[in-house]
């Protein structure tokens, strides 16, 4: 698996030759697991029906249950994936954040997923 690396912004990174990018490591799975999750249904205009559908799925009036599924089933369908060995996620009411904590075996090892949405 090949994957472009990105910056803290979470801009690709260019420039610097094949520095630029994450071969066959947990953090390449890592990296494709967050760009999976902030992909919005119908933002990629090859494929409308791509995406995390976050409407309806997981935005407004729905319980931590049934939004945890929608996210689980995306990480899990992620090239790589093994497993989820751990899963946490805190809805922010004041702010309306969702974070999720994921540990994840990778078919290269284990790694760390911190995503806040």
């Amino acid at each position: 698996m090949m994957y472009r690396r990105l910056d803290d912004k979470g801009d690709m990174i260019m420039g610097h030759g094949d520095a630029d990018y994450l071969r066959d490591t947990p953090l390449a799975v890592a990296q494709a697991v967050v760009t999976r999750l902030r992909l919005l249904r119908g933002e990629w205009f090859l494929d409308l029906a791509e995406g995390t559908p976050y409407a309806p799925a997981v935005l407004g009036k729905h319980t931590k249950e049934s939004y945890d599924i929608v996210i689980r089933e995306r990480v899990r369908e992620t090239e790589g994936v093994a497993a989820i060995t751990s899963y946490e996620s805190f809805l922010d009411g004041e702010t309306r954040r969702l974070t999720v904590n994921l540990t994840i075996d990778t078919v290269y090892g284990p790694t760390t997923v911190q995503e806040v949405m």
